[in-house]
This record gives structure tokens, C-alpha cells and sequence, in this order.
């Protein structure tokens, strides 16, 4: 191969390389006369924009505590009736149903009487035959005593008799030895008669007090059988709701069988677990009396309790009055106290308005204590981590620390880290940026601040 065809591949690559820089050369100078062409962008301005917030002035106030808690009313007395004879069931009442109300002093039901009215009379007439047994067993008594006198006396005489007759005989030769027995026989016989009127006479206090402890015991059998016949009719102790009922007539039953439950409606009470911490602080007790005996709690102060059905929200709620601590429970650090409604307020204020009856599941406001110098905000007016947020002088967001002394419904009661005047945030904010520039709407006209 010669030089010339060895050149030529070379030749060839040249061209290339010159053609590919001259296209980039191309592309670029288009490239710059375009961009030249093209007028630059306004620059931008870097303004901070302001956070629009709703905020409120805060204000030292005192604020009474309300303690809000949970309960159902129950009925205050509830007696389960059992019968105390045995027997079959002659009577019921008409209105003897579950839900039925009985006036006090009502026949609820009346078992057969006739075994009891039977036992009656036999215990009556054991009454009157020991009665009998006594005043025969005093007036023989009193007799025989007459007759021992007399009897006691006839003795003497013959006694003394039978001793003339003798010293007669003997110093005189008076008489004689047959008339000298004679007088001894009749002496003796005098005197036994008397020993034994005397024995009889001192038994007869024995007698009578056998017959007497007879008496007394026919008397207590009197008193079962008169007990057992009034047992045979159960009237109702009380104005009575019937709340369950396993009798009928004809029905037999015996002694300890339960058979009704009654419900007295006119006292309810309605026992409310609350926290042991709103207990403690905010409770209202009264002071404690010295040589108080036990360790217990103190009696509460009788506060008046608004009662309300939690199934009727807008309802006219009952009124009801604090009575006492029932429990504690170290568990779940709740203490259990217990309000107490009448039947006057428990009918309610309208007669539109449904009672508070047992059953009802209700929420209850116990008037506590004072909070003395707080600030009222509305809960998101401060964060989880008891942080509320302010504006400064200058418009600027500011972190505070604060001390929630309590939280009642949809407010916030705040002891420490506010002062009075402070512009506090209520738009709720999740990590704003601390300084950050504000812009404000003072709400504190809508009632929404700590007035």
C-alpha cells in the first residue's frame, strides 16, 4: 500500500472532528444571540408575611369549680318481702304488677288463716284454764292458811288436855290409864292433822308459781298465735313501686320465700365516682369536729347538685344534695360520694318534663371551692405541653410556660405564667416558629378570654 492510501483514513477523520467543532460553534453562538435577546426578570422582593391569629386579654378572676361526674340513680330503700307463715295464698292485691305503685298500709297479698286463727283459740283457752289454776291454787291457799290456825289451836287443846288428864292420874289417882290414852290419841291425831295442813300450806307457793311459769308460757304460745294470724296478711310498708312479683292466688308458700320486691320512689340516690385529685382540691368538707372517732373522711358540705339525663341534653335537669363519701378506691384513685333527690325535686320542675326515676344514667355538677386569681382560656389556648402562646410589643409570637391549675369542660384554668393585659393566642398552632411576625384580632368582646 502506498503512502497516499495510507493517508487517506486520516483525511477522512479530520473532516469529521472539523465538522462536529463546527456544528458546536454554531449551536453555541445561536445559543448566545437567543439569550441576548431575552430581558432579565424583575427581582423579587423578600417581604415576611404576618400569621393571622384571634386572640384575647388575659384577666385575673375568681372562678367557682364545678365537678362534673357520672352515675345512675337508684331507689335509697329497696326491702325484698318473704312471707313468715306458711300457707296458701287466699288474696292478692288488684294492682299486685311489676310497676304498679300501693299506698302504705295496703294488703299486698293474705295467706289462709284458719290453721292460725284455730291456733288462736287453743292458746286463749290455755290462758284462761291457767288463769283459773292460779286463783283456785291462791284461794285454797288462803284457806288452808285459816284452817291451819284453827287446826294449830285444836292441837294445843288437846295437848294440853291429855296433859291434865295425866298429872291427874299420876298425882292423884284421877282417872284412869284408858282415859289418859284416849287424850293422847286425840292430841296426836290433832297434831297430825296440822303437820299436815302445814306441809300443804307450804307447797302451795310452789304451786303457784308452777302454775304461774305455766300461765306466762301459755301466754308466749298466745302471743306466737296472735303474731302468726297477723303474719297472714303483708301490707306494704310504704308508698310501694312493685318491681318484680312471683306470687298468685292459690299459690302455696312458705316462710323465707321470697315473693316481691318493693321500691320506695320518693328518695333516689345517685352515687358519683370522681377523681381522688379533683376530690382533694376542690371538695367542699365540712371542718372537722374534735374526737372525731374514726379515720374517715368528713362530713360534706350539703351543696346543692345539678342533675341531668345524659339521653336528653337540652332537658330541664333535677336538683339533688350532696350527702357523703361512700368509698375509695386506692385502684383507680377514685372516691365515690353520694347525691341524694327527693321526690319533690325529682318530679322536676315542669309537669312537661320526664321525673328522674331509678335507672336513669345521669351526669351530675357538684358545686367544689373557689379558684382564687386564674385565668379563664379556651382549651386550645394552650398546648398539650402547658405552653400558651403570646404576642409581644412588637407583634412577635412568644412561648410561655404556664401551670394549669384545672381543666373544666371546654376551658382552662391557669394559676402561673401569665400577667394581667397579656395579648394570649387562641388560634390553635402546631410549632410555629418562636418571633414569628402576627397579625391579631382581639376576641376578647365575644366572651372567649379569661372574663
Amino acid at each position: 500500500m502506498t503512502s497516499k492510501e495510507e493517508n487517506q483514513p486520516k483525511k477522512h477523520v479530520m473532516i469529521r472532528i472539523g465538522i462536529c467543532l463546527l456544528m458546536l460553534v454554531s449551536g453555541w453562538v445561536g445559543m448566545n444571540g437567543l439569550a441576548s435577546l431575552k430581558e432579565p426578570p424583575a427581582e423579587a422582593k423578600t417581604d415576611e408575611r404576618p400569621i393571622k391569629v384571634k386572640t384575647t386579654t388575659a384577666q385575673l378572676r375568681d372562678y367557682p369549680v364545678i365537678i362534673t361526674g357520672y352515675g345512675e340513680a337508684r331507689a335509697l330503700t329497696k326491702v325484698t318481702i318473704a312471707p313468715e307463715v306458711s300457707g296458701r295464698v287466699v288474696y292478692t292485691h288488684p294492682s299486685l304488677k311489676a310497676g304498679q305503685i300501693i299506698p302504705a298500709g295496703d294488703t299486698l297479698f293474705r295467706v289462709d288463716p284458719s290453721d292460725y286463727e284455730a291456733g288462736l283459740q287453743e292458746a286463749m283457752a290455755g290462758v284462761t284454764q291457767w288463769q283459773a289454776t292460779v286463783a283456785r291454787l291462791k284461794k285454797q291457799y288462803a284457806i288452808d292458811s285459816q284452817r291451819l290456825k284453827t287446826l294449830e289451836r285444836s292441837a294445843q287443846l288437846a295437848k294440853a288436855e291429855f296433859e291434865r288428864i295425866k298429872r291427874l292420874f299420876e298425882a292423884d289417882r284421877v282417872g284412869t290409864q284408858s282415859g289418859i290414852d284416849q287424850a293422847e290419841r286425840a292430841y296426836n291425831s290433832a297434831l297430825d292433822q296440822a303437820d299436815q295442813i302445814s306441809q300443804a300450806v307450804s307447797l302451795y307457793p310452789l304451786q303457784i308459781r308452777e302454775a304461774e311459769s305455766s300461765l306466762s308460757s301459755t301466754r308466749a304460745r298466745l302471743s306466737v298465735a296472735e303474731s302468726n294470724l297477723s303474719r297472714c296478711a303483708i301490707t306494704s310498708p310504704f308508698n310501694a313501686r312493685i318491681q318484680s312479683v312471683t306470687v298468685e292466688t292459690g299459690q302455696f308458700v312458705s316462710p323465707g320465700q321470697n315473693v316481691l320486691t318493693l321500691v320506695d320512689d320518693s328518695v333516689l340516690e345517685i352515687q358519683v365516682s370522681l377523681d381522688s385529685r379533683d376530690a382533694r382540691n376542690w371538695l367542699q368538707f365540712e371542718p372537722a369536729s374534735e374526737g372525731q372517732p374514726t379515720a374517715w373522711f368528713g362530713n360534706l358540705s350539703p351543696v346543692e347538685c345539678t342533675i341531668r339525663w345524659t339521653e336528653e341534653k337540652t332537658g330541664t335537669g333535677w336538683s339533688g344534695i350532696l350527702n357523703r363519701v361512700v368509698t375509695f378506691d386506692q385502684q383507680t384513685r377514685t372516691l365515690t360520694v353520694a347525691v341524694r333527690v327527693n321526690d319533690q325535686s325529682a318530679m322536676g320542675r315542669s309537669h312537661r318534663s320526664l321525673p328522674l326515676v331509678e335507672g336513669m344514667f345521669c351526669t351530675i355538677d357538684i358545686p367544689g371551692r373557689t379558684m382564687r386569681d386564674v385565668y379563664r382560656l379556651p382549651r386550645q389556648a394552650v398546648s398539650f405541653e402547658n405552653k400558651a402562646y403570646l404576642v409581644d410589643a412588637d407583634n412577635r409570637l412568644k412561648t410561655v410556660d404556664v401551670r394549669v391549675e384545672r381543666i373544666e369542660g371546654e376551658y382552662v384554668y391557669v394559676g402561673q405564667g401569665l400577667n394581667p393585659g397579656d395579648t394570649v393566642i387562641l388560634t390553635r398552632l402546631i410549632d410555629p416558629l418562636e418571633n414569628a411576625l402576627l397579625e391579631f384580632d382581639d376576641d376578647s368582646a365575644n366572651g372567649e378570654s379569661a372574663s
